[in-house]
């Protein structure tokens, strides 16, 4: 697993064996973005300095190793600041899309370039260590880049600051509800200040009225920080408020069949969502759903 994505697959494994420390990974400034850790990965690439574009697919395709054709022909670029929405049928290689561009995984051809300095990824499921409290869930990452403790403490007090976390930092996960432990999840990211974010659904399993906060509390952090987001979702609404720009993908083998401007500025009230003109935009993404579901 790349180090430079901010995910805890393999967190629990790292403590266990003591991994020695990796200053170089994480370069200590002032909450400042270091750059991530580039290798000679085949498919990869780092992007031409260009302002306007932090991540890019270009013609890329995934075929597993059962013969099963996840991706064809996928080109997208996503540009700095920008937050792209991704709908589809379950199956069509949305969740693919965010596994290649972190490097879990490896296209089968094309290529995917990435502008310098580091990526978050938050899943579906929060992936917090129980035994840990909100703030040393928070530290975990900068723990693992050997960030020195002060430090460190510093950096987890900010996100936790941003994410409404402030008097939880002693309680563990058992005793959170099911948004504030990803809440947790989206504050250990924060702590690498990513210049691209990867979001696999991840308020799909919550309630529609704590779903809905924490999506104006993300426009909120987007607003902000002014990362590139890569948002995948199965909720239309949610991907409208969300993003300048919905991405439709065809069944597997996912392609990319139409994008939808979304019309609306920044920032976005809650009410929006019962605006006439949300509801038509809501309503042109479905179709093109639709569409490619005959």
């Amino acid at each position: 697993m790349p180090e430079s994505v901010t995910s805890c697959k393999a967190c629990t494994w790292a403590l266990r064996t003591k991994r020695p420390p990796r200053p170089d990974l994480y370069p200590v400034g002032v909450l400042e973005r270091p750059a991530v850790q580039t290798t000679s990965v085949d498919h990869y690439g780092l992007l031409a300095p260009r302002a306007d574009v932090a991540l890019a697919f270009e013609h890329v395709n995934k075929t597993f190793p059962d013969g099963t054709q996840a991706l064809d022909d996928v080109s997208l670029d996503v540009a700095a600041g920008e937050m792209v929405a991704i709908v589809g049928p379950s199956g069509c290689g949305k969740s693919t899309l965010l596994r290649l561009a972190s490097r879990l995984s490896s296209p089968s051809a094309g290529e995917i370039r990435v502008a310098q300095g580091n990526l978050g990824y938050v899943f579906q499921d929060p992936t917090l260590l129980p035994w840990r409290t909100v703030q040393s869930n928070v530290e975990l990452l900068a723990e693992l880049a050997g960030v020195p403790k002060a430090e460190r403490a510093r950096l987890a007090a900010d996100a936790i600051a941003l994410t409404g976390l402030v008097g939880f930092e002693n309680h563990r996960p058992r005793a959170l509800s099911g948004g504030m432990r990803m809440r947790v999840s989206l504050a250990r990211s924060l702590t690498m200040r990513p210049r691209i974010f990867l979001f696999d659904e991840p308020f799909g399993a919550l309630d529609e009225i704590t779903r809905e906060r924490l999506n104006g509390e993300l426009l909120g952090l987007f607003e902000r920080e002014q990362f590139a987001g890569l948002f995948v979702t199965h909720s239309v609404s949610e991907a409208a408020f969300l993003a300048s720009r919905v991405v439709v993908m065809s069944p597997r083998p996912g392609s990319i069949v139409a994008e939808v401007a979304i019309p609306f500025a920044y920032p976005r009230s809650p009410e929006l969502r019962f605006d006439p003109d949300f509801a038509a935009t809501a309503g042109q993404i479905s179709a093109r759903l639709r569409a490619n579901l005959t």
